[in-house]
């Protein structure tokens, strides 16, 4: 009998199986960092075909992100509009110029009609554009030249958390929801944090903590004690996107944080870069090859999350 190969068939069959139990890991996913459009920087998707993808592959709730506007309304209507989706649409308001800065006006008006998280500043953050030339060289630029930014920061001349970062804080706390640490640098993040911590607030997140934030091993142990959670941008770590760590840079993150204080979010939309389910896919499959048990996978790209917005 002449020799038939078999080896392909074998194979095949492994990265099916491999397939499904990346399949099988994706429900329940919630992706609290979405950036899909209308947006002033240009995007691969729009908000209802993020929810789209998302629904097609089990995920609980996706939460849109975008640098100059409140995504509420958006989020309310599509949800209302595809009930049968499943997915739960949320977004939040970050505190840049184009709110008004940290302006809590701007907070009290989104967190009454149902935001669920407020970022302290990002691109308009004094430490983003300290690095505009470093570390946020390569963070996405908008279609259109925009007016410059008026650098802000958390703390006031004397080195201490502002007041209205204080009344930002005592809002949300009201609200329940959850204050993001945004693109400040890990030394304002851990006095702001314990200032919210000590106003009531209860979720606390801070956004990639190695990129721009430059949160050492220790700012994020000493983040962690005071409640907060990491999210760790998906976009950071994948293939098609624009590199920035490892799979092994990813492994000690989630050690030194522990997958509890660990959130996984997509943080794509941008062009050149993965669709944010596509995105959550290779994180998973990186994951596994990582040996990373499958509860820890669901805690921290689905449970945590979930936590977050109130749906466990």
């Amino acid at each position: 009998m002449d020799h038939v190969d078999t080896e392909p068939f074998v194979s095949k069959v492994g990265d099916a199986a491999r397939e499904k139990q990346v399949n099988d890991l994706l429900v329940g996913a919630v992706d609290l960092h979405c950036h899909s459009g209308p947006a002033a920087m240009p995007r691969i998707l729009d908000h209802h075909e993020a929810m789209m993808e998302a629904a097609a592959a089990g995920f609980r709730a996706v939460l849109y992100k975008d640098h100059f506007y409140l995504g509420v309304a958006q989020a309310v209507i599509l949800e209302k509009l595809f009930p049968e989706t499943g997915v739960k649409l949320y977004s939040g308001i970050a505190l840049n110029n184009a709110s008004g800065g940290i302006n809590p006006h701007a907070v009290d008006h989104a967190a009454k009609i149902g935001a669920k998280i407020v970022w302290l500043p990002t691109l308009s953050a004094e430490n983003h554009i300290r690095q505009a030339e470093g570390a946020a060289k390569s963070f996405p630029k908008t279609a259109k030249k925009m007016l410059d930014p008026i650098p802000l920061s958390g703390l006031d001349a004397n080195g201490r958390v502002s007041d209205a970062v204080k009344q930002v804080c005592d809002i949300i706390a009201e609200a329940d929801i959850i204050l993001s640490g945004g693109h400040l640098p890990a030394h304002e993040l851990i006095k702001i944090f314990e200032e919210a911590k000590a106003r009531g607030v209860q979720k606390l997140l801070v956004n990639h903590p190695t990129y721009v934030v430059n949160c050492t091993d220790d700012d994020i142990r000493e983040l962690v004690s005071i409640g907060a959670y990491m999210e760790h941008s998906i976009c950071m770590f994948v293939e098609g996107s624009a590199h920035h760590f490892s799979s092994d840079d990813l492994a000690h993150l989630i050690e030194v944080a522990g997958p509890d204080h660990t959130v996984l979010c997509s943080d794509l939309g941008l062009r050149g870069s993965p669709r944010p389910v596509e995105g959550y896919r290779q994180m998973v499959r990186l994951l596994l090859d990582l040996q990373i048990p499958e509860a820890q996978i669901r805690t921290m790209i689905g449970h945590n999350g979930a936590k977050l917005l109130n749906l466990n």
